[in-house]
Parts: C-alpha cells; sequence; structure tokens
C-alpha cells in the first residue's frame, strides 16, 4: 500500500462520484409523475423501466461493489472454490426466465410492491405474509452493510481517513459522508436514483474489467505465469489449518459443497427484495422476458472478474484483510488516475445496490407491517412517508453496524441472510403455480428452515472464530459436506408437503385466494380489465 494518500486516484474517485450524486438528486425530475405520493412512484419508479433501463438496474442491483471485492478475494483467499458464483449465476436466469414474468403479471394486475403483497393474497395470510416480510428485512439489512464495507475498503487503500490511532470521526468521514449523500438522494429521487446512476456503475465496471483482464496479465508475464504462481501459493501449508491454502481445481470433497453452494445460492438469489423491487419496476412481462436472456452478459463479466484474484496473488499482493487485496491490486498495477476509476466503479457500485436495498426493505415495512398490523387506513400518500423514513432508518442501522462491529459480524449475517432468505421460495415460487399447499404448512416449513439453518450456521467453527464459522455443514443422512440452505429448504419442503396433507385431511380452513390463473399471465394492457381492481398504488383491499 503506497505511503499517505493517494491524491490523483482520490481526485478521480471524487470526480466520479459528485457525478453520479447530482445524478442522484437530478433523477427526481425522469420521468416525474403527476402523483409522486404512491409507493409505485417513489418505490418502483412508476413501473415504468423498460428494457435497457431494467438490465442496468438489475445488473447494478445484482452485481455490487461486495461482489466486486469478495469473489475475487475468494479465489484469492482459497482458489477455484470461490468460483462458485460463477456457476449459480449462470443456473439462476432460466430459473427466474420460469417464475419472474408470472409474478410480474401478478403483482401489476393487483397492484402489489412486495413479494409479501402477493402471498398475502394469494394465501390469505398475514401471519405468512409477516414471515416473508421480516425474513426479506433480515436478510437485506447485512448486505446494506456489505456495501459500506465495499466503500470503507477503497479508501482504506487510497488513504482517507488516516491510521490506526486517527480519532474515529476523522477515520470514518468519509464513509459518513458517502452515506449522508446516498441516503439524501434516495430520500429525494426513490428508485429513479439507483436506476439513473446504474447506468455509470455498470459502465464503469465493464471497462475496468475489460482493461484489467488485458491490461495485468501483460504486466505480469501472461496466464501461464499467473496460474504457475497462484498453484504454488495455494500449495503452501496454512499455518492455522494445517492443510494447503487452496487449489487452482476443487478437490473431490468439496464437490458436495461447491456445487450445494451454487444451487442453493440461484434458488436464493430472486428471493431477495432488492431483486424483485427492480424487476417489478419494468413496464411489460416482455421486458422481464428479455433480461433474462441478456442478464447473463454479467455472469460473463463476473467470470472475468474472478481471475483478479490469481492476478492478486500473481502481482505479490499482502494484505491482512482479504477484502483489500483487489483494491490493493489496482493501486499497485494501474496508473493512478485509471486506479482512481477503478476505485469510482467499486465506490458507485455500493451506492445503487444499497439504494435498491434500502427501497425494498423500506417497502416490505411499509406494506406489510405498519400497513397491515398498525394503520390498515393508511393512504398512499401515507405510505410513502413512512417508506421514505424507514429507508433511512435501514440505512443508519446499516452504518452503525459497519462501524460499531468487526466486519466479520457483517460477513457472518449476510451468510445467514442468504440461508434465511431461501426459506421464502416455497410460498413464494410455490404460490406462482400452484396453491395445493396449505398456508398454515407453509408457515411451520418455513419456521423449521429458519431454526435449522441458524443453529447449523452457529454450529460451523472456522480458524478464526468458534461460531458462524462458514455457511457448509455435514448434510443429515448423506454425511457429505454442503450448503446449510439447501439442506434447511429440503426440510422446509418436507415439512409444507406432510403437514399439507395432514391439514386438507383435517379440512383445515385454506383461506381465499383473491388471484386468479389468468392474473398470472396477464401484459401490461391487462391492467384494470377488472373495475373491482384498484389503480395503481391504490389500496388493494
Amino acid at each position: 500500500m503506497k505511503d499517505g494518500v493517494n491524491g490523483v486516484a482520490l481526485a478521480v474517485f471524487i470526480f466520479f462520484f459528485l457525478a453520479v450524486t447530482v445524478m442522484g438528486f437530478l433523477a427526481s425530475r425522469w420521468r416525474k409523475a403527476e402523483n409522486e405520493n404512491s409507493l409505485d412512484e417513489w418505490g418502483l419508479g412508476g413501473r415504468s423501466f423498460g428494457t435497457w433501463v431494467t438490465w442496468f438496474l438489475l445488473g447494478g442491483d445484482l452485481y455490487t461493489a461486495y461482489t466486486f471485492v469478495a469473489v475475487p478475494a475468494a479465489i484469492y483467499a482459497a482458489g477455484a472454490a470461490g468460483f462458485f458464483a460463477v456457476p449459480y449465476t449462470i443456473l439462476v436466469y432460466p430459473l427466474i426466465f420460469t417464475f419472474l414474468p408470472r409474478l410480474w403479471s401478478v403483482s401489476h394486475k393487483h397492484g402489489y410492491v412486495t413479494t409479501s403483497d402477493f402471498v398475502r393474497g394469494r394465501w390469505d395470510s398475514k401471519g405468512l405474509s409477516l414471515a416473508v416480510a421480516v425474513t426479506g428485512i433480515l436478510a437485506t439489512m447485512p448486505y446494506i452493510a456489505l456495501q459500506l464495507v465495499g466503500i470503507q475498503a477503497v479508501l482504506d487503500v487510497m488513504g482517507v481517513g488516516g491510521g490506526e490511532t486517527t480519532h474515529w470521526f476523522i477515520k470514518d468521514l468519509p464513509l459518513l459522508i458517502a452515506f449522508g449523500v446516498l441516503a439524501a438522494y434516495t430520500y429525494s429521487s426513490g428508485l429513479r436514483a439507483p436506476a439513473l446512476i446504474a447506468f455509470v456503475k455498470d459502465t464503469l465496471i465493464y471497462i475496468v474489467i475489460a482493461v484489467a483482464i488485458i491490461y495485468i496479465p501483460i504486466k505480469l508475464g501472461g496466464f501461464d505465469e499467473i496460474f504457475a504462481k497462484a498453484g504454488e501459493a495455494y500449495a503452501q501449508t496454512n499455518p492455522a489449518t494445517g492443510k494447503p491454502r487452496g487449489s487452482l481445481v476443487p478437490g473431490e470433497a468439496g464437490q458436495w459443497t461447491y456445487a450445494t453452494l451454487a444451487l442453493g445460492s440461484a434458488l436464493a438469489l430472486f428471493m431477495y427484495p432488492h431483486s424483485i423491487t427492480a424487476t417489478l419496476s419494468s413496464r411489460s412481462r416482455e421486458v422481464i422476458r428479455r433480461n433474462t436472456t441478456i442478464l447473463p452478459l454479467y455472469s460473463l463479466m463476473l467470470g472475468l472478474l474472478a481471475l483478479l484474484g490469481f492476478m492478486a496473488i500473481a502481482a505479490g499482493i499482502q494484505v491482512k484483510n482479504g477484502q483489500l487485496a483487489i483494491p490493493q491490486l489496482f493501486e499497485t498495477m494501474f496508473p493512478d488516475w485509471f486506479a482512481g476509476v477503478a476505485f469510482a466503479a467499486i465506490g458507485i457500485g455500493a451506492l445503487v445496490p444499497a439504494a435498491i436495498m434500502s427501497i425494498a426493505a423500506a417497502n416490505l415495512f411499509t406494506r406489510n407491517i405498519y400497513k397491515d398490523f398498525i394503520k390498515p387506513d393508511a393512504t398512499p400518500a401515507q405510505e410513502t412517508k413512512v417508506s421514505k423514513l424507514v429507508s433511512l432508518l435501514v440505512k443508519v442501522g446499516a452504518l452503525a453496524f459497519v462501524l460499531t462491529m468487526d466486519k466479520t459480524v457483517a460477513i457472518n449475517f449476510q451468510l445467514l441472510g442468504g440461508i434465511w432468505i431461501l426459506q421464502t421460495f416455497p410460498a413464494l415460487v410455490g404460490g406462482l403455480f400452484t396453491r395445493w399447499f396449505h398456508r398454515w404448512a407453509l408457515l411451520a416449513g418455513w419456521a423449521v428452515g429458519m431454526i435449522y439453518g441458524t443453529v447449523a450456521a452457529y454450529g460451523v467453527a472456522s480458524p478464526t472464530q468458534k461460531h458462524f464459522g462458514g455457511s457448509s455443514a455435514e448434510i443429515p443422512g448423506i454425511g457429505e459436506i454442503g450448503y446449510i440452505g439447501l439442506t434447511a429448504f429440503v426440510l422446509n419442503v418436507v415439512v409444507t408437503v406432510v403437514l399439507t396433507f395432514v391439514l386438507k385431511a383435517v379440512k383445515a380452513p385454506e383461506g381465499v385466494d383473491e388471484t386468479s390463473p389468468e392474473d398470472y399471465t396477464a401484459d401490461a394492457g391487462d391492467r384494470g380489465v377488472d373495475p373491482k381492481l384498484p389503480k395503481v398504488g391504490a389500496e388493494t383491499h
């Protein structure tokens, strides 16, 4: 790490940060609606985004600053096992092609803003809706915190904030400023802000990856040299474990872990509230279908991005915190001005998903906790006001998380979040295709999955911590090591199916489904055919 502040890189970083700040505030005037006092407008951008805006928004939402830092950092630390992120993003798009258009259609038809809105309407269960909402909020909070960790990693490498002896306020002031700006333009412009900024963020990331994948190997002597040095480094014994540091190819013992982690992560990705918020902001089901065919371009980028972990080893990057490996690689290998561009890509890559995540969490609280249980007669204007305030509180909570706790705590909770959010799959995706399951069985299955996943993750130890040391454990009955979230999901489904048979046998009340089969294939022009249905942003009950 260079001594002092990298002035040139910092200047370039500040230029791009100021540019996207201006864009964030101007976004409130982009596609301005006559009535802005509704969650459809503030929280979903008026449900008006076309193919390319949605593509950039989803890309900015799913491929975050933490992805930019953590995926190659995993390769840097352990080798090929970190590549699980690539196959899971390949698996996810055929999967979502089957159900996201159906979710868009029924949500557009009934004015649903969140997944919990759909769950409540489909299963006639506020309890199940509340469970999905709380799970979504809990899973999203540490995710937002990790975006701030990404910004902090870049600031540390640029030398901003001083050393370990610097007063905490001075040290964290740059992060506080970035947070304040993010909070202000999200409050002002809603989802339109990250949608507009996503154009800059994704363009910068594509440029940085394209340059890095050509420029850095040339400086390091080519990919043969990079892989040779990486192989030598992985063969060295890790003193903490007594085993090799990693490998270029996953060993046989790790194949179950690799496969189950990839599959479980693919199933979970579009259960996250921010993924659905970006999806529901599009203007037609065809936009969703087209996006599932072009979003894999980001998976190609992710594969190239992961190679940076090998390059960091070959370049001799030595860091105590693996999250700093890639920012440090950029500062070491790039000219200062282009290092600033790369740092800006990571920094802006944190602002876009953090904004969407805070909006998604706020929408869940407003629609499925505040309106359902606190103020059922809330007007669209009151919903919007509450959602804006909650989005601020969510970001404050994430900031406090980062500033007061060790970074590993945020990472552990993010791992837990992935396990938790997967347990909402049966109620959401199952409900898009069938109403055979019983609502009480779904709630019981969710509870079993949540409890098992949390307890199993608590029992995982690592060389550095006694609990929550990872997300893989022995699969009961099989004996192989696999992803805890997928095991919990299987238990969830088994409990749901068995209890559904029991509850149907005793004729337990199943509630009333407010949707109809044609709702799941309706397109934009079909909305409002039934005069009893509410207008966008209006009450749905």
